[in-house]
């Protein structure tokens, strides 16, 4: 199977044309065993989630995201730069627009070529639609959350939170939630107007980077009037910053960084289970 290896500021991805994985998995795609073991990191090519991608040369491309646990996301704003880097590239563009089917809906992305096989893009991720507050308590510590849906489903503190409290109160929160959600821990340095974000993601863990994460983080800012509308703001992850505009009052959003083709390769796939 032959496959690109793609990250944006950490948050890195396996890339597969649709129709190589209906070849080698038929027509229902990889199933979770096969997603986990193709983003195992040690006995496999190591990776956040697994990117099927139709339409690749011609027409209006299409993702489907698994993530590293075999689960399905909606909606990843990285591997939505990625997967518009990796057309644009496989077109041989080097600017422009293009549109990209989601689970989430279709989402305009514009590319800019920075250099061979990397790309800035910018896309129109849609409104963020805010929900309540919830409250969690992990070892006598309780933070707030508020609920943010991007494409997929978000929770977003700007309460404190010791380090090593971070996976065991992502964990419950995920638990806890019909259909599991990611999870933003955040602070704001007003003078800057810049986020610094912590992310858990549903299905992965701890990320480097997480686009829709970054996105419900600076909507909900917004939203709560700490943060400015109509301009963009700096969202700095682990990984690296990302660039964020939330357009008042509807909260709608753009997400602007970086994509990179990291290699490419051939993947054997094999039909008996992965220890």
């Amino acid at each position: 199977m032959l496959f690109e290896k793609w990250e944006g500021i950490g948050n890195d991805f396996v890339l597969v044309a649709a129709d190589v994985a209906h070849a080698c998995w038929g027509p229902a795609g990889p199933g979770p065993e096969q997603a986990r073991r193709m983003c195992d990191r040690r006995r496999g090519i190591g990776a956040d989630g697994l990117l099927l991608v139709e339409g690749i040369d011609r027409g209006v491309p299409s993702m489907s995201v698994h993530n590293a646990d075999g689960s399905r996301a909606e909606m990843c704003g990285n591997g939505l730069r990625c997967v518009a880097g990796l057309v644009a590239d496989h077109r041989s563009l080097s600017s422009g627009e293009l549109v990209v089917q989601t689970d989430a809906g279709e989402r305009r992305c514009a590319f800019r070529r920075t250099a061979e096989g990397a790309f800035d893009v910018a896309v129109d991720m849609g409104a963020a639609r805010l929900g309540p507050v919830i409250e969690v308590v992990v070892r006598e510590h309780r933070l707030s959350f508020r609920r943010a849906e991007v494409g997929n489903p978000h929770a977003v503190t700007f309460d404190p939170c010791p380090d090593e409290l971070v996976d065991e109160l992502a964990r419950e929160l995920d638990r806890s939630t019909r259909g599991g959600c990611n999870v933003e821990l955040c602070r704001i340095v007003q003078a800057e107007r810049r986020l610094e974000v912590t992310v858990w993601e549903r299905g992965v863990g701890r990320t480097l980077a997480c686009g829709t994460g970054a996105c419900a983080a600076a909507a909900v800012a917004v939203a709560d009037g700490v943060l400015p509308a109509a301009e963009p703001l700096e969202v700095r992850l682990p990984g690296g910053a990302l660039r964020i505009t939330v357009d008042a009052p509807g909260l709608e959003l753009r997400l602007e960084g970086p994509a990179r083709r990291v290699f490419r390769g051939e993947f054997d796939v094999y039909t008996e289970p992965h220890p």
